[in-house]
């Protein structure tokens, strides 16, 4: 399980996990523990064809708790436990939930435990998808899932690969760290006290690292992993605001409930922002683009030989300067500053050469800040006051969510609030 979610207020959070009859159902177990690792407690409902797949004694040991899968059963001990256990929880999760579950979820069929948990639950709802690829992408299958994403269902995505039965595609059950981590973002933002503060915004963030190919092979790169735009795009979900994310490389999983596009190259990770920009009110630019690309790219493979290389490079498009000259509709542009030396002054000077409304400064060359890591240590100054606000060493996460805080509040002044 992600670490960034040990010790954030999440114990004694109730989930119901509820488990559909698929192959993927095994991996329910680690998605329990995940979530117990989190402080949560975990009841488990079954339907009968998931029983064939895992048996429900595995879950009473792993969660100390009665398992249901019919409430008629001569031992359940609650005879209106759809009610009781549906009302009586922070989360109904369904994982994995088949196209079968999916259909009766959108279709408002209770014909069994956990149907009828469904429809009497108040609580917020996760699903997680996990079916062959053919019957992923059938559109029955998609008219039910916008069905529920109309009704407010939190969809985690699966993921594309090898099946089980031998076809390959999108239709595999996400990684049981990416469905506990999409239930916890779900469960702080509950929670939270700012959850509504930047509802009504929509930011587009840029994340990862930027590839400029130098022939078919080789590219120039950084090493930039995306975790600090995906914690933003994280933290900002949880906040109320619609997310987009402009992505380049990246070696971690993106959240959940976000728009997500794929833009390599500096150029079309601009041409990507620039197309997106529109319809944005926060613009965060925390990815690490390339400043060069070579000024010509091979077409074929550069050979080895004996000879020294020369490159010419040429400057990439500045995509944060181009967004803060072109800003309107009271757009706020927020930048990042990786550097090694001088980090504060490099900051103040890059926050006022581009008009921006915050720069977030980090030394990379500190331990356990930078590229690839899961905690940061970040220095934030913006336009209202040249008096830098230093954090200590936290999670990416948690970094996040303080960077809104101070976007937040230059809404409000903006605003005259």
């Amino acid at each position: 399980m992600n670490d960034d979610f040990q010790g954030q207020g999440f114990a004694g959070k109730r989930i119901a996990l509820g488990v559909s009859g698929g192959i993927a159902a095994y991996k329910a177990a680690e998605i329990l523990r995940g979530l117990q690792r989190a402080g949560c407690v975990v009841r488990v409902a079954m339907t009968k064809r998931a029983c064939e797949f895992i048996t429900p004694l595995t879950f009473r040991a792993l969660s100390g708790s009665h398992v249901i899968v019919d409430d008629y059963a001569p031992d359940n001990p609650d005879p209106i436990a759809h009610i009781t256990f549906s009302q009586s929880v922070d989360l109904l999760l369904i994982a994995p939930a088949t196209a079968n579950i999916i259909a009766k979820f959108a279709n408002g069929i209770a014909d069994d435990f956990l149907t009828s948990t469904y429809l009497a639950s108040n609580a917020p709802v996760v699903v997680a998808p996990a079916m062959n690829t053919t019957m992923w992408n059938h559109p029955a299958t998609q008219r039910n899932l916008n069905q529920l994403r109309a009704d407010g269902i939190h969809i985690v995505e699966p993921d594309a690969g090898e099946m089980a039965c031998g076809t390959i595609g999108p239709g595999r059950l996400s990684e049981p760290e990416r469905i506990v981590a999409a239930a916890l973002e779900i469960l702080r933002a509950k929670e939270s006290q700012a959850q509504h503060d930047l509802t009504g915004e929509h930011v587009l963030i840029t994340a990862g690292a930027t590839r400029e190919e130098l022939d078919p092979v080789r590219f120039l790169s950084n090493r930039s992993s995306g975790r600090m735009g995906f914690a933003l795009a994280e933290a900002a979900r949880a906040r109320g605001a619609k997310v987009t994310i402009v992505a380049g490389a990246t070696s971690v999983e993106p959240p959940a409930n976000v728009e997500l596009l794929r833009a390599l190259s500096a150029e079309a990770m601009r041409d990507a922002v620039m197309k997106e920009i529109s319809g944005a009110t926060v613009f965060i630019a925390a990815a690490a683009v390339s400043d060069y690309r070579p000024m010509t790219r091979a077409t074929n493979k550069l050979k080895k030989s004996a000879e020294s290389l020369t490159l010419i490079l040429e400057p990439t498009p500045d995509i944060l300067a181009e967004v803060s000259e072109a800003r309107q509709n009271g757009l706020l542009v927020v930048g990042f500053a990786a550097e090694t030396d001088d980090v504060l002054n490099h900051a103040r000077d890059k926050l006022k050469r581009k008009r921006l409304d915050a720069i977030v400064a980090n030394d990379i060359t500190r331990e356990g800040a930078g590229f690839d890591t899961q905690t940061n240590v970040v220095t934030i100054i913006t336009r209202l006051s040249d008096t830098p606000i230093e954090l200590p060493l936290m999670s990416k996460l948690d970094a996040a969510h303080r960077i809104l805080d101070e976007i937040a509040r230059l809404r409000h002044e903006h605003n005259g609030e």
